[in-house]
């Protein structure tokens, strides 16, 4: 089960973009889409039908999820996720670190 969301806040913790911070675009399985990180240039062919322009596109490409990891504002640092249940049963994300709750993902 993944613990990364859309909308996260992460930070790129291996491979060549490491160190790099962006938000979560999307999450299918176990690759995630960072806002402006893995940038890949992909070859569009025109559509007359729909109008599309074609051309030389660059785009997000999806990294594993393995090599992201949620960033935490307050510690400045990559952390993990954990949940908690509180007492009305209410589940809510939390850091694994301090024990905070994660901000929720629009």
């Amino acid at each position: 089960m993944a613990k990364i969301k859309k909308g996260d806040q992460v930070i790129v913790i291996a491979g060549k973009e490491k160190g790099k911070q962006g938000t979560v675009l999307s999450v299918t399985g176990d690759r995630v889409k960072v806002e402006g990180l893995n940038l890949v240039k992909k070859h569009k062919k025109a559509n007359q039908a729909t109008g599309a322009e074609g051309g030389i596109v660059t785009q997000e490409a999806a990294l594993h999820i393995s090599n992201v990891a949620v960033f935490n504002a307050t510690t400045q640092k990559a952390d993990r996720v954990g949940y908690q249940i509180d007492e009305n049963g209410v589940k809510t994300r939390i850091y694994k670190s301090n024990g905070e709750s994660v901000a929720v993902a629009k």
